[in-house]
């Protein structure tokens, strides 16, 4: 039988700016981009090959749960980890979907050759 381990926020008092605080960190964008998929992921695994120790994990795990954006599902000895992303489409319509897209669409720099601002009238 299934069972959440950790308490997680209330939705209601999931704030934006928690949120965004959470995703600011590359990594922690990149396990909320992961977990999109809408599966539950093992807390172990190779999708989670992200080149730092299992503890600074288990601190982005935490980070992310206790910013609302996840929980985690324990069964036996297996933890999972979840998107809640019912909730935040409900609360943060469209802000999911802003995350991920940064999967595909590269960031365009406003710097030209050279390191000087690309194109901008009147300089």
């Amino acid at each position: 039988m299934a069972r959440e381990d950790d308490a997680m926020p209330d939705i209601a008092d999931v704030t934006m700016v928690d949120v965004l605080r959470a995703v600011a960190d590359p990594i922690r964008l990149r396990i909320v981009q992961t977990l999109a998929d809408g599966l539950p992921h093992g807390k172990c695994g190779t999708h989670w090959d992200f080149g730092v120790h299992k503890s600074t994990m288990t601190h982005h795990f935490r980070t992310l749960r206790d910013a609302g954006l996840t929980r985690t599902v324990v069964a036996g000895r297996t933890h999972t980890i979840e998107l809640r992303r019912d909730e935040l489409d409900a609360r943060f319509p469209g802000l999911i979907d802003a995350l991920t897209a940064t999967i595909w669409a590269p960031a365009r720099s406003s710097v030209g050759p050279g390191g000087s601002p690309a194109d901008q009238p009147g300089r």
